[in-house]
């Protein structure tokens, strides 16, 4: 899976749970619960839709490495083994 994908999952996870939202206007280096306004109980079920759909395991202590957007296609690339982006 490349971080393409992880980023496509990102945007379908965000619409689900925020369908306010325009993925291709957050700022990739802003909290994504600020900007999608998002609860602890909203960001939790995205950290939980990740696993589900991407496979990987998520540690509470990581949670916090998914705050961005960057952030996180960068977390779930390297837990993936996704090769890096060009």
């Amino acid at each position: 899976m490349s971080e393409a994908d992880i980023r496509a999952v990102l945007r379908d996870e965000l619409a689900r749970l925020a369908p306010e939202i325009d993925f291709e206007a957050l700022d990739p280096a802003v909290d994504i619960r600020e900007q999608a306004d998002l609860d602890s109980m909203d960001f939790l079920n995205l950290v939980t839709a990740l696993h589900q759909r991407l496979g990987v395991d998520i540690p509470d202590a990581d949670a916090a490495s998914l705050a961005t957007l960057d952030g996180a296609v960068a977390y779930l690339a390297r837990k993936a083994g996704a090769p890096p982006s060009s």
